[in-house]
């Protein structure tokens, strides 16, 4: 009689869990617990991972990162030419690539899916601002025109925005929409997966295609479950109801650390957060007095108290792992005696008062904003704390209505004009990227300049030198680049981090013990 109970016990809590949890232990079938449901699935429209996560794999790209890499190699293109003016690219298509209803991916679907972005207009579209036109040559070569050279734009088609999507799509366009309403909830692309299920607040399901050109996936069916609470994703990684837990909280990380049948991995990530100041504000328009605060920051401190030592701090604007960091960049460190020598160089050894906004976004954001507030005391400077709801924040942050303020920033693609292009550009001021509000004649000329070339050695002379010119006038506080933190269990085989595809999985890759 117990044994019956226990039985029925069980398929009860299976069916609870939406019958998951006997799939978790199914080699053939991998399980990720992830803390939000999907917004939007179109990737001409989506700006978001957790949208990304799930349309990521049912698409291909005309090239991919390669895996554990910031480099892209072949993917639906073949291979690659282009102009000596930087402008005409032309590609060459893998044949025997299908969509999933046997649609040949050929020149006129690629030439669809630029198209197609293009056309919306939607925030993807801006990856590539100088995008001019696509012409298909034959069925296995297309030609895309730049207005002007743009030198990350082989990165950019690495991106989840250059997705391919199936040209038959049309067939479920409605008033004009180009597909949107249907492509918002679904998939139509020639990746290795196709998406069959997704149950709002639940679930969303990925079944592997047997006739992926680049060779049939290991893992036949992927499940996301939508699950909001880290608590309950670490307890059902622990009880193997799945297999990878996404962004579990700092404080139970020990936890599962000390679980024999998990392994915790960690990464430094391309994510940073970073202070703002506004330095056209009258009391931080002096270099002086934004190195000073620069040198008041215990860095290692907000690190290991904030982050539980999971983080790297930055050395210079262009995070480590991406090509076109600086090594030898000045990284500033907690010396009171030097901040406070600086201050009194700028006339204000008496001290000043300066206020930070922050925001709930980010749950760390109140901990910085607590930690500055004593560091910068120390010098001298009374910090005065506002919390504002991250939408106020962003307007007042647009507008230049602020003098310092916490941010994050993570790329969009692999290439360090995604920092030195947006965070230093004096036309970016603002939410576009330059939110310092800095400027500087110069560096707007070396950076204008390197992001028109193709050559990757003469781009890097050019952002090292611009480097070096805004690490001495620190219109920034640089903090950290946070650790990637994926708890699995240890019979998940094949997963490859990778810091341009975060919450993106090699799922085609990996498999099951």
């Amino acid at each position: 009689m117990k044994r019956f109970l226990v039985t029925i016990l069980a398929v009860v809590v299976a069916l609870a869990w939406g019958g998951t949890a006997a799939l978790a232990v199914d080699k053939d079938t991998l399980v990720v617990g992830v803390p939000s449901d999907i917004h939007i699935l179109d990737p001409a429209v989506s700006m978001a991972n957790w949208d990304w996560r799930q349309s990521w794999p049912c698409y291909d790209r005309l090239v991919r990162y390669k895996q554990g890499s910031t480099e892209v190699e072949p993917m639906a293109a073949e291979s690659w030419a282009v102009s000596d003016d930087g402008k005409v690219w032309t590609f060459k298509i893998r044949p025997g690539i299908k969509f999933s209803d046997g649609r040949a991916l050929d020149a006129g679907a690629v030439k669809f899916s630029f198209d197609r972005l293009f056309k919306l207009g939607k925030g993807p579209s801006e990856l590539v601002p100088t995008f001019e036109s696509s012409r298909v040559v034959d069925d296995s070569t297309l030609e895309i025109k730049l207005a002007s050279p743009f030198g990350p734009f082989i990165q950019t088609l690495a991106c989840n925005a250059a997705s391919l999507v199936n040209p038959n799509v049309m067939k479920q366009e409605k008033d004009g929409d180009l597909a949107q309403t249907w492509l918002a909830a679904n998939c139509d692309g020639s990746g290795p997966y196709r998406l069959t299920e997704w149950k709002r607040g639940q679930r969303a399901v990925l079944e592997a295609r047997e006739d992926y050109w680049g060779g049939a996936p290991k893992l036949k069916k992927v499940i996301i479950r939508f699950m909001s609470e880290s608590a309950d994703r670490r307890m059902a990684l622990e009880r193997g109801d799945i297999d990878i837990a996404e962004n579990i909280e700092f404080d139970q990380l020990p936890a599962l650390e000390k679980n024999p049948d998990i392994v915790v991995l960690k990464n430094p990530s391309m994510l940073v957060d970073y202070v703002y100041l506004n330095n056209q504000k009258e009391c931080l328009s002096n270099p002086l007095v934004r190195k000073a605060l620069n040198y008041a920051v215990d860095y290692q401190g907000i690190i290991d108290n904030v982050l539980g030592g999971n983080g790297t701090q930055m050395r210079g604007p262009v995070p480590k792992g991406l090509w076109g960091h600086k090594e030898d960049a000045l990284q500033f460190q907690r010396d009171l005696d030097k901040a406070k020598a600086l201050l009194k160089e700028a006339g204000l050894e008496k001290g000043l008062t300066l206020t930070l906004i922050y925001s709930e976004a980010r749950p760390t954001w109140a901990q910085i904003a607590a930690i500055l507030q004593s560091n910068f005391r120390d010098i001298g400077v009374d910090l005065k704390l506002e919390m504002l709801a991250n939408p106020t924040l962003r307007d007042k942050v647009n507008r230049g209505d602020y003098e310092l303020c916490t941010g994050a920033w993570t790329p969009d693609y692999a290439d360090p004009s995604m920092f030195m292009n947006f965070w230093f550009d004096s036309k970016r001021w603002g939410l576009p990227g330059n939110r310092s509000f800095y400027k500087n004649p110069q560096v707007d000329e070396l950076i204008s300049k390197a992001v028109t070339l193709v050559d990757q050695a003469e781009r890097t002379k050019l952002y090292n030198q611009a480097q070096d010119i805004t690490m001495d006038e620190a219109p920034y506080i640089y903090l950290y680049q946070v650790n990637d933190i994926l708890p699995i269990r240890k019979n998940v085989k094949g997963y490859v981090y990778n810091p341009m595809t975060v919450n993106m999985y090699n799922f085609q890759d990996m498999g099951k013990d």
